[in-house]
C-alpha cells in the first residue's frame, strides 16, 4: 500500500493537477489492463505504469489491486473514477462547442440500463426523450447482472433491493412478480388451482447474480403459502425478456415483472392467470452521481424518466378469468 501520511495535511493545488497521469489512470481502469491502456493512449506500457504511480503517490493511497491475472479497482479508485471520467467528459464537450460555434450543441449522456430493461423499453423511452430533446444524444449501455452502476455513465437504471450508497437514488417502481403464460396455456388448464397449475406446466427461470439458479421461483412457491411444489426443473435463462420469448413461443410458465410485459400483455400474447405475487424487495431505481445534478442535461434526462415511470407503483394487469387462484 503507498502511503504517505504528510500528503494528507496539503491541498493540491489546481496549477499542478497531473492531467497526463490522470489520463493514463483513466485509461487502466477502462480497459482493465496497462497493455490495453498503452495501446489505446499510444504510449508505452512503462510510461504509463509511471504516470499511475505518481498519481498514487501524490493521493498517498493504492489505486489498484495488482494481482498476477487480474487487476481491479481499490476503494479509493472507485471513488476517484467518476470525478476523472466526467471532468474529461465535460472538457470534451466544452471545447466541442467552442470549436463548433455556431452550430447547434450537441451533448451525450451515458445511460445505463438492465438487459430486459433496455430491450423492452429503451427504444420507446429513447425515440420519446429525443422528440423533446433533440440536442441531447444518448450512448447506451446494458451490462448483465445485478447491483451498483458502473462508474462511468452519467445516469443508470439498476434493479436492486435498497442499498444505501452516496448515489442520488430515485424509485421507478418497486417489482411485483407476477406468473405469466401463453393464452393457450391458461385455457388448457382452466379451473386448477395454483399448486396444480404449477405442477402441470414446465417451469421457466430467470437467473439472479449470486442468487442460486432457481430462486425466483422458491420465493415465489414459498410467499404464496406453496408446500410439496416442486420448481427445481425446467430451464434457466439470463434474461427475464429470453424468459418471456419462450413463454410466447407457447412453452412453459415465467414469473416476470408484467411492467416490463405491458404491452404484450395488452395484445393478448401473455396473459397473468392468477392473483399471487413474489415481492422480494427488488425495484427498478434510477441513479445519478450528486455533481450530475449540476449538469442540465442529466437533470433534463432524469426528471423526465422520473415523471415517465414514477406511476408505477404496482402492476395494474388484472389476472385472465381462466384460472382459480389458490388466494
Amino acid at each position: 500500500m503507498i502511503r504517505d501520511r504528510g500528503v494528507h495535511n496539503k491541498s493540491i493545488d489546481r496549477r499542478w493537477l497531473p492531467l497526463n497521469a490522470l489520463r493514463a489512470f483513466e485509461g487502466v481502469a477502462k480497459h482493465g489492463s496497462f497493455t490495453a491502456a498503452a495501446n489505446a493512449l499510444l504510449i508505452s506500457q512503462s510510461a504509463l505504469s509511471r504516470h499511475v504511480i505518481a498519481l498514487e503517490r501524490l493521493t498517498g493511497v493504492q489505486l489498484f489491486e495488482r494481482r498476477p491475472h487480474a487487476l481491479t479497482l481499490t476503494k479509493a479508485g472507485q471513488h476517484l473514477l467518476p470525478a476523472v471520467a466526467k471532468s474529461f467528459d465535460r472538457l470534451e464537450y466544452a471545447l466541442e462547442d467552442i470549436r463548433n460555434e455556431g452550430a447547434p450543441a450537441q451533448r451525450t449522456l451515458r445511460v445505463q440500463m438492465p438487459p430486459s430493461f433496455a430491450v423492452q423499453l429503451a427504444i420507446p423511452i429513447l425515440r420519446d426523450f429525443r422528440r423533446t430533446s433533440a440536442e441531447l444524444d444518448i450512448d447506451l449501455v446494458s451490462p448483465y447482472g445485478v447491483g451498483p452502476p458502473l462508474g462511468d455513465v452519467d445516469v443508470a437504471v439498476v434493479y436492486s433491493r435498497p442499498t444505501v450508497t452516496d448515489l442520488v437514488t430515485d424509485l421507478l417502481w418497486p417489482v411485483h412478480l407476477s406468473i405469466l403464460c401463453h393464452p393457450n396455456i391458461a385455457a388448457t388448464h382452466r379451473g386448477r388451482d395454483l399448486a396444480a397449475f404449477i405442477e402441470a406446466n414446465e417451469i421457466v427461470h430467470v437467473r439472479l447474480a449470486d442468487q442460486p439458479r432457481h430462486h425466483l421461483w422458491s420465493q415465489f412457491v414459498r410467499q404464496a403459502g406453496l408446500r410439496n411444489v416442486n420448481v427445481e426443473r425446467g430451464l434457466v435463462f439470463d434474461t427475464a425478456v429470453l424468459a418471456a420469448q419462450y413463454a410466447l413461443s407457447g412453452q412453459g410458465i415465467a414469473v416476470l415483472d408484467p411492467n416490463l410485459f405491458a404491452e404484450e400483455i395488452s395484445a393478448g400474447h401473455l396473459v397473468k392467470p392468477f392473483e399471487a405475487t413474489l415481492d422480494d424487495g427488488y425495484g427498478y431505481y434510477l441513479t445519478t452521481h450528486p455533481e450530475g445534478l449540476a449538469d442540465t442535461g442529466i437533470a433534463l434526462f432524469r426528471s423526465w424518466l422520473i415523471e415517465r415511470f414514477g406511476s408505477r407503483g404496482s402492476s395494474a394487469v388484472p389476472p385472465v378469468q381462466l384460472a382459480v387462484s389458490n388466494e
